[in-house]
C-alpha cells in the first residue's frame, strides 16, 4: 500500500505531467499557425511522451493500492514571440519538471518508499534526456538567429522525430 504522503505527491505530479502535455499541445498549435510542420511533429511527439509519463504514474499509484485524484489543469500560454522564445520556455519547463521529480524522490526517501524511488529513477533519467534534447534544438535556434532558410532546414530535421512508447519503471 502506498503511503498517503507519497500518494498525494504522485497526484500532484500527475497534474504537472498532464499540464506538460497541455502546454506542448498549445505549442504545437503555435507552430501550426506558423506552418512549421517539423516543429509541429516535434511537439506532437512531446505531447505523446508527456501523456505516457502521466499515465505511467497514474497506473503506478493504482498498482500500489492508491487513489488517483485528478485536479483542474492550468491553462497554458498560447503565443510566443518566436520559435526561440518558445523553446526557451520549453527548457525552463523541463527544468521545472526535473525539480518536481527530484522533490517527489525526496518524499519517497523521507517515507522510506524504496519501490517509488526505484520507479522514479526512470523519470529522472528521462528528464536528463528531455533537457538535452531541448537544449540541442535551442542551441540550433540560437545559432540560426533570423536566417529563415536555416529555420526551414531545422524544421525539416524535426519532422523526422518519432514517438516510441516508453517502458516506464
Amino acid at each position: 500500500m502506498i503511503n498517503e504522503k507519497m500518494e498525494k505527491a504522485f497526484n500532484d505530479q500527475i497534474n504537472k505531467e498532464l499540464y506538460s502535455e497541455y502546454l506542448y499541445l498549445s505549442m504545437k498549435a503555435y507552430f501550426e499557425r506558423l506552418n512549421l510542420k517539423g516543429f509541429v511533429n516535434w511537439f506532437n511527439v512531446q505531447v505523446q511522451e508527456e501523456h505516457a509519463h502521466a499515465m505511467g504514474m497514474f497506473d503506478y499509484v493504482h498498482e500500489r493500492g492508491g487513489e488517483v485524484e485528478l485536479e483542474a489543469i492550468e491553462k497554458p500560454e498560447t503565443k510566443w514571440e518566436s520559435p526561440l522564445a518558445c523553446f526557451e520556455q520549453v527548457l525552463e519547463h523541463e527544468e521545472f519538471v526535473t525539480s518536481r521529480i527530484n522533490a517527489l524522490m525526496d518524499v519517497a526517501d523521507e517515507v522510506k518508499d524504496r519501490a517509488s524511488l526505484s520507479f522514479l529513477n526512470w523519470y529522472l533519467k528521462e528528464q536528463v534526456e528531455e533537457e538535452a534534447s531541448v537544449g540541442d534544438v535551442l542551441a540550433t535556434l540560437r545559432l540560426i538567429g533570423d536566417d529563415k532558410k536555416a529555420l526551414l532546414m531545422l524544421d525539416k530535421d524535426l519532422s523526422t522525430r518519432t514517438f516510441v512508447q516508453p517502458v516506464i519503471g
